[in-house]
């Protein structure tokens, strides 16, 4: 049974991703250049509050409570169709937080360095890139599994979108910093950006 503690962090979870896309529709720069270390700063966050929002995802499908066991299952009694009916319900959080950062990822903007337009446009890619990723993963559970084997595929290969979702944010700060020699510094002094490194090192 899941601790106080972990619903607290998945309730801090949701409410996160709602504050960020009521800050998301109060700020639209899209197309617009901004100075480099707002720029960092809002299109960090963005990521940041997704990829902790996955993370939540992928906690709940690791350890899924009884309340949220598809089709009132017990979790010692889980069946292959029963664990993916959790994944199904992680790719409809993660598909419908993917939708808030690439809002929030488009309305930051473009930095004001050299290399600005390029690298708002790896991130704007990188962001729709993912989203389409989760929504295909979470079309694929639309089918229904015709044997066991197909059943246990279905969850891997969901799973695997996830977890490829997850290590991406993360990179692809990593290379706007290479991208960008100018816009490094700027990531590199943003305590957003700082943080999604330092999860990348983890």
């Amino acid at each position: 049974m899941r601790s106080p503690l972990a619903w607290i962090l998945a309730a801090v979870g949701v409410v996160a991703v709602i504050v960020v896309a009521a800050a998301i529709g109060a700020r639209d720069n899209r197309g617009e250049t901004v100075p480099a270390g707002e720029w960092a700063q809002n299109v960090c966050g963005a990521i940041g509050v997704w990829r902790g929002e996955l993370e939540s995802i992928v906690e709940d499908i690791r350890t899924p409570s009884s309340e949220s066991t598809a089709g009132g299952e017990e979790p010692q009694s889980e069946t292959p169709q029963g664990r993916t009916g959790f994944v199904r319900k992680g790719l409809e959080r993660g598909v419908q937080a993917a939708e808030t950062m690439v809002e929030g990822v488009d309305n930051a903007g473009v930095p004001d360095t050299e290399q600005g337009d390029e690298v708002a446009e790896v991130v704007s890619d990188w962001a729709d890139s993912t989203l389409d990723e989760l929504e295909e993963a979470e079309d694929a559970l639309d089918d229904e599994a015709d044997s066991l084997e197909e059943a246990l595929e279905q969850f891997a290969q969901a799973a695997r979108a996830i977890g490829s979702a997850l290590t991406g944010g993360t990179r692809v700060i990593a290379r706007l910093a290479q991208t960008d020699p100018e816009l490094a510094r700027t990531i590199l002094d943003t305590t957003e950006c700082q943080q999604l490194r330092a999860e990348r090192t983890e």
